[in-house]
């Protein structure tokens, strides 16, 4: 036992020894005098000795780092992201501007609708009232076709589709512990028909792939009661999952948002601003399977809860 004890030791010696033999010859390299150097460090105090020091492995490091490219490969990296600190919903709460609460006085329920032409709805397209239509979408194939399953293929068989979601589309995991995409299509069976005694999910992600879109949209056309010649942004969100839904949360987006509720009952929450707590009051209202949710989620605080046992898909985009 002592005598491997002792060979370690001494191994560990000779690892030193060698470590400082090329620091020497690095040195060397540099044209710097190592004698000229120790002659310093006795000389002059102990504090001066030690930032000769510091300053001597500095410029050391520096030569790795050069010689690996090392600075060079951060520098690019920097020059290629779009933000060194990303937004999230502190800062973005922060900065947000304050409501004249308005869009929310004197309102005790949403606008409800029966399936409406655009002509009808023209007059209640850009209002940031609530407004839920009522069997809106009955007649879109998505409401059959769309289930994990679905997104699960089309996003196996499309290159460089996972990319897309976590680097442009967005990922919302709620109060799953899905970190990607991914770990979403790779949950087992029993999770994904949130058998009994498996951990219940919510999720949601936006979609912008072209190809992706492309396929989706083979299934549902642009609502049909939305104004002629407003623009819908080429992405187009996907929620679905079981139980709590979404969590209170406002939406940073630049148009109103219209939502389709194709599977399952969803409750909807809505809050408005704080500064509108003693003008405004909380809605609630449930859009059942083939109906349309319209809000203006930039400013009303907005959860969801999925009736217990269902399975909700809903799609979502916006429209301005």
């Amino acid at each position: 036992m002592d005598k491997n004890k002792n060979i370690y030791n001494l191994k560990n010696v000779n690892d030193i020894r060698q470590s400082l033999k090329n620091i020497n010859l690095c040195y060397s390299s540099l044209g710097l005098n190592i004698k000229d150097l120790k002659s310093v460090c006795t000389r002059y105090p102990s504090n001066f000795c030690r930032n000769i020091c510091i300053y001597s492995l500095l410029v050391l490091i520096l030569c790795i780092l050069l010689q690996y490219n090392v600075i060079g490969g951060v520098f690019n990296y920097f020059l290629g992201v779009r933000c060194v600190l990303r937004n999230n919903y502190i800062i973005w709460e922060a900065t947000r501007p304050l409501s004249n609460c308005e869009f929310c006085k004197n309102l005790s329920e949403p606008i409800v609708l029966q399936n409406v032409s655009r002509k009808e709805f023209e007059y209640y397209a850009y209002t940031s009232k609530p407004i839920l239509i009522k069997k809106a979408f009955l007649h879109w194939p998505a409401r059959k076709v769309f289930d994990l399953q679905f997104f699960k293929n089309l996003y196996l068989s499309i290159n460089e589709s996972y990319t897309s979601v976590d680097e442009e589309c967005q990922f919302l995991h709620f109060k799953s512990n899905f970190i990607s995409i991914k770990d979403v299509f790779n949950m087992s069976e029993l999770r994904v028909k949130n058998a009994q005694g498996a951990t219940s999910w919510y999720v949601g992600w936006g979609n912008c792939h072209p190809i992706i879109l492309q396929e989706m949209r083979k299934y549902y056309p642009k609502p049909h009661f939305l104004p002629d010649d407003c623009e819908i942004p080429s992405k187009e969100y996907v929620f679905m999952g079981y139980d709590d839904g979404a969590t209170m949360h406002l939406d940073f987006i630049n148009r109103l948002m219209w939502q389709a509720q194709l599977k399952g009952t969803k409750t909807w929450n809505l809050l408005p601003p704080p500064e509108c707590e003693e003008i405004c009051h909380p809605l609630n209202f449930v859009a059942e399977p083939g109906d349309a949710v319209l809000a203006d989620t930039r400013v009303w605080y907005h959860g969801t809860k999925i009736k217990n046992g269902e399975f909700s898909v809903s799609v979502q985009s916006e429209y301005g």
